[in-house]
């Protein structure tokens, strides 16, 4: 009997390949996603920063120069915020379209092996009857050899 060969494993081979790529986009956009947010925290610790500083300098002796500055700073602050906010969310849709196609390249991957799994079978099962039509051959030749060998005695 020949030896089982997946006519598909080419394919299959390439589902792999795209399923790894696939994940490597993934965790590149996670990572990405990851630092966007941890800018955006440190952005909004550093705005809180600015504001209890301001809130220092409020109860304190009156230095104009040094609240004005701080009401800028909390300004800027804010705006990099809304900024960054808006940088976080494009971050997060791309992690989901990586997400998307991970998925698509899994639910192909999958589809892929299990038809290899199936030729697999069909190859098992043309075997044993292929293996089986052999015995029978065997036996057949066996039993009418000692019918042939029964009747010359």
């Amino acid at each position: 009997m020949k030896k089982f060969r997946y006519s598909m494993e080419s394919i299959l081979n390439i589902k792999f390949k795209l399923e790894d790529q696939a994940k490597l986009a993934y965790a590149e956009a996670r990572n990405r996603l990851s630092m966007e947010e941890e800018k955006l925290q440190k952005m909004e610790q550093k705005k809180l920063f600015y504001e209890e500083e301001q809130r220092k300098f409020s109860n304190s002796k009156l230095n104009l120069i040094t609240m004005k500055q701080l009401s800028e700073a909390i300004e800027i602050m804010s705006f990099n915020i809304e900024n960054q906010k808006v940088v976080v969310n494009a971050a997060a849709k791309r992690l989901e379209i990586a997400r998307i196609r991970l998925n698509e390249a899994m639910i192909e991957r999958k589809t892929h092996e299990k038809l290899k799994e199936k030729a697999w079978q069909e190859y098992l099962m043309e075997y044993e009857a292929q293996e089986q039509k052999e015995i029978d051959e065997r036996n057949s030749f066996n039993h009418r050899s000692f019918l042939l060998y029964e009747e010359d005695r």
